[in-house]
């Protein structure tokens, strides 16, 4: 794991996570980034610590192999990199996932999960924010680590980076 400013070479895509809260989401998280070849950036604070036992089984063996940025905070975050490769997500506002148009290198930012994103953070960069459609009548919004491998998954099928 790396503080923020150290400089690596560019991953196909960026997977954030704001104020992650439980450990297994993260970890699973990990180990989706790893698989694909992602970089996973913690935003603090962290709702756990990052030797946590749950973040290591969610993400078995392959935690030591994630490329993990942590920062000290959102602004920092913020402040680092391009707004215009930024992509928020919401569980009720935005576009569906599968329509916004991605990048190689975009960030892919998810909030806490037990609140979101912050709407001023949508008021900063309204312009690209993904949503997986649900029935929300039947169920507040999806598992987080379930909601980043959708998203995930359709920004590497749009850029052609898909593993084979």
């Amino acid at each position: 794991m790396r503080q923020s400013g150290t400089e690596q070479m560019d991953p196909t895509l960026n997977v954030v996570l704001v104020r992650p809260e439980i450990p297994p989401n993260t970890g699973n998280i990990g180990r989706l980034c790893c698989a694909v070849g992602a970089r996973l950036h913690l935003v603090k604070p962290l709702g756990f610590h990052l030797d946590d036992r749950y973040l290591r089984r969610a993400g078995l063996d392959y935690w030591e192999k994630v490329d993990v940025l942590i920062w000290e905070d959102l602004e920092q975050f913020l402040a680092r990199v391009d707004p215009d490769r930024i992509v928020l997500t919401s569980s009720k506002r935005g576009e569906p996932y599968h329509r916004l148009r991605y990048e190689p290198g975009d960030y892919i930012v998810f909030g806490p999960e037990t609140a979101g994103l912050q709407a001023e953070v949508f008021e900063r960069f309204p312009e690209r924010i993904a949503r997986v459609p649900v029935r929300l009548d039947q169920v507040r919004s999806l598992n987080l680590s379930t909601s980043a491998g959708i998203i995930v998954y359709e920004a590497l099928k749009q850029t052609g980076r898909l593993p084979e």
